[in-house]
C-alpha cells in the first residue's frame, strides 16, 4: 500500500474538479500516493466526470451530503494509507508538493499533523499572495480567534519569504491541505461531525496537539487555494458556522476552570459583532449570530470532558489579544 492517501471530498463539484484535478492528478507522486475523491452525494454530473474523464483516481460514493467533516472521517475508515492529505476541491498543486511533506513527516514523528505554505490562487504566474485560510500557519488568540502568520483578519500578506525560516510550530493546520499521521487522526476522534464545517481542523489540531504531537508548517512545500467554494464570504450560513463553532471549540478544548470566563468574555464580543450587523443592516448575519448562540447552548451539553491544560496560556502567540491589537494598535502582520 502507498504510504499516502490524499482525499478530495466533493459536493456537487463537476466543475471544479475538472479545474483542479488535473494539477493533483499530474503534480502527485504516484509512487507515494493515491489520489482519491470522497464524493459526499453529489446529484451533479461529479461521478460521471470522475469516470469518464479521472480514470487513475479512486472513488469513495457516500450516499448523502455528510458535511467537510463526517464526510472525511467516513472516507478515512475506508482507506488505510499512514498518511492521510485532507485537501479541498480548490486547490491546485504543484510539481512535487508533497514529496517534502511526506520525508518531513517520516523525520519529524513528534509531528502529528503537517500543512504546506497556503497561497491564494491567483492564476499560475500570479503575485504570491498569502490565503485566507490557513496561510503560513495559524494559531487562537487569547479570546479565541483565529488568525494566521500571513493573515490576520482580512489584511493579508503578499509571500516574501517573511515566514520561511521561524519556528514551524503552530496551533493549527488549514483543512485546506492538512497532512496528519491517520492513525493518529482516527485515536484523536477524528473531526467533529457536528461541527459540519468551519473550525473542524482547529478543533482536531487542538486534540492532536493535546495528545502528545506537534503541528508544523512546511515552507518547502506550497499549494494554491481558492477559496469560498463551498461557501462565499459572506453567506450568513458561514457566519452561523463561524460563531457556533469557534462557542464549540473554546468549550471542547479549554479546562473547565477557563470555560465559564471566556465564554463570559466572547458572549459580549459577540454581542458586540451583531450590534455592528444591525448597524450595517446585515439582517441575515445579525439573526445567524442569534442563532449560533442558542444552538450553542444546547450542544455545549454533548460536552462535557475537558482538559487539563491551556494551550492558549501555554504558546506564546496565542497569548495576545488581536482585537485589539489589530483596530487599536493597528497590527496587521504576524
Amino acid at each position: 500500500m502507498k504510504k499516502v492517501a490524499v482525499i478530495i471530498l466533493n459536493w456537487n463539484g463537476a466543475a471544479l474538479l475538472r479545474k483542479y484535478l488535473p494539477s493533483v492528478v499530474s503534480n502527485t507522486n504516484p509512487d507515494i500516493a493515491d489520489v482519491v475523491v470522497a464524493d459526499n452525494g453529489s446529484t451533479d454530473d461529479s461521478l460521471n466526470v470522475l469516470a469518464d474523464e479521472f480514470p487513475s483516481v479512486k472513488v469513495i460514493t457516500l450516499p448523502e451530503n455528510y458535511g467537510f467533516a463526517e464526510g472525511y472521517n467516513r472516507a478515512l475508515a475506508v482507506t488505510g494509507n499512514e498518511y492521510t492529505v485532507l485537501l479541498n476541491s480548490d486547490v491546485r498543486t504543484p510539481h512535487g508538493w508533497l514529496d517534502p511533506m511526506l520525508d518531513y513527516m517520516e523525520t519529524h514523528p513528534q509531528v502529528g499533523a503537517l500543512q504546506p505554505k497556503l497561497l491564494h490562487d491567483n492564476g499560475e504566474g500570479g503575485k504570491e499572495t498569502f490565503d485566507y485560510a490557513g496561510a503560513a500557519g495559524g494559531y487562537l488568540d487569547c479570546h479565541g480567534y483565529p488568525y494566521c502568520r500571513g493573515r490576520i483578519f482580512d489584511s493579508v500578506e503578499d509571500d516574501l519569504g517573511q515566514y520561511d525560516d521561524i519556528t514551524p510550530s503552530i496551533l493549527w493546520a488549514s483543512g485546506a491541505c492538512l497532512m496528519v499521521r491517520t492513525e493518529l487522526y482516527k485515536q484523536a476522534g477524528g473531526l467533529d461531525k457536528d461541527f459540519f464545517a468551519h473550525m473542524e481542523e482547529i478543533d482536531l489540531c487542538w486534540r492532536i496537539i493535546l495528545s502528545g504531537s506537534e503541528i508544523h508548517m512546511l515552507p518547502k512545500s506550497r499549494v494554491y487555494h481558492l477559496g469560498g467554494a463551498s461557501l462565499a464570504y459572506g453567506n450568513p450560513r458561514k457566519t452561523y458556522l463561524n460563531f457556533r463553532n469557534n462557542l464549540l471549540l473554546l468549550h471542547k478544548n479549554l479546562p473547565a476552570a477557563d470555560v465559564k470566563k471566556a465564554l463570559f468574555t466572547r458572549r459580549l464580543l459577540d454581542t458586540l459583532a451583531w450590534g455592528m450587523a444591525v448597524a450595517k443592516f446585515h439582517w441575515a448575519d445579525a439573526r445567524a449570530i442569534l442563532k449560533a448562540h442558542n444552538d450553542f447552548r444546547t450542544m455545549r451539553k454533548n460536552y462535557t470532558q475537558h482538559p487539563t491544560r491551556n494551550l492558549l496560556k501555554e504558546m506564546p502567540e496565542c497569548r495576545c489579544n488581536i482585537i485589539t491589537d489589530y483596530y487599536l494598535g493597528g497590527r496587521k502582520k504576524f
